[in-house]
């Protein structure tokens, strides 16, 4: 047994000294860490077993602590930026020194107060450090099933596979390119419907609703955009899919049910070049 760097573990008390006690994985184990006074227990003493979590301090020294950070190394947390600097940003963890996040592990530009998922990892050097790259971090065990509702976190967009999401900031999920709609953007927390659970426990997400709860949605949507147009569409449901999404950001049949709908109401009419309010 050795001791691990950003891990909880159970060590033992092998010396004790005026400013704390010194822990090993066992009897004559040459590795040893400090648990600085302040942090141990009353009445501790020699042979005794504690819990604790390894970390390197502010002078890079190996240190360990009884207080429970919000993550151990390969976990994945929300936590919140404490205050950037010129090589990166320190997060709040709930340790006394603040977890860094490199620049190179950025996705994008971030600053003190706001809040996102992230990885904890030993870099090449040993020290702990923060990471916005979550993909292979994320679980794949979440509870959901198909038409639940979830929130998360968009972490990465990509215009092939569509946008990353840490469902509850733990979860992997995408929104497929087909479900991307509105203005969509990394950092964004987004509330979602999940449209397939795949074998691997990876989710698929939808921002939007069934097509039945939202043909009403869509229609009064469709009627902004006319009223904003002047009273009538210079398109109208036989326009390119690529179109009526740029636009109306919704697919092609689900603007074509939504006109389908206001047509049964008699609001409308369709021109042979437009969507006309009646």
């Amino acid at each position: 047994m050795r001791i691990e760097v950003g891990k909880r573990q159970k060590l033992t008390v092998i010396k004790k000294v005026d400013f704390g006690v010194y822990l090993a994985p066992g009897e004559g184990s040459e590795e040893r860490v400090l648990l600085p006074a302040k942090q141990v227990p009353a009445g501790c003493s020699e042979g005794d077993r504690l819990e604790v979590f390894v970390y390197r301090d502010s002078k890079d020294r190996l240190i360990s602590t009884t207080a429970r950070p919000a993550l151990c190394v390969g976990e994945v947390a929300a936590l919140t930026v404490a205050q950037t600097g010129k090589v990166g940003a320190f997060l709040s963890w709930g340790l006394e020194k603040d977890l860094f996040l490199p620049f190179r592990e950025q996705t994008m530009q971030v600053k003190a107060g706001d809040s996102f998922p992230v990885a904890l990892y030993v870099d090449k050097s040993g020290r702990l450090c923060a990471t916005m790259k979550i993909y292979h971090y994320l679980r794949t065990d979440s509870p959901y099933k198909k038409d639940d509702r979830v929130t998360g976190y968009i972490y990465e967009i990509s215009r092939q596979f569509g946008a990353f999401v840490a469902v509850d900031d733990q979860f992997s999920a995408l929104i497929p390119p087909r479900e991307m709609y509105g203005q969509l953007q990394t950092g964004d927390r987004i509330e979602a419907r999940v449209t397939a659970v795949h074998e691997d426990g990876k989710l698929d997400l939808s921002v939007r609703d069934k097509a039945w709860m939202m043909i009403g949605k869509d229609a009064e949507r469709v009627m902004e955009e006319i009223g904003r147009c002047g009273g009538a569409l210079p398109f109208n449901d036989k326009a390119a899919p690529e179109l009526i999404r740029e636009r109306m950001q919704m697919s092609k049949n689900e603007f074509k049910r939504a006109v389908g709908h206001l047509l049964k109401e008699g609001r409308v009419e369709i021109t042979e070049n437009g969507i006309r309010r009646k």
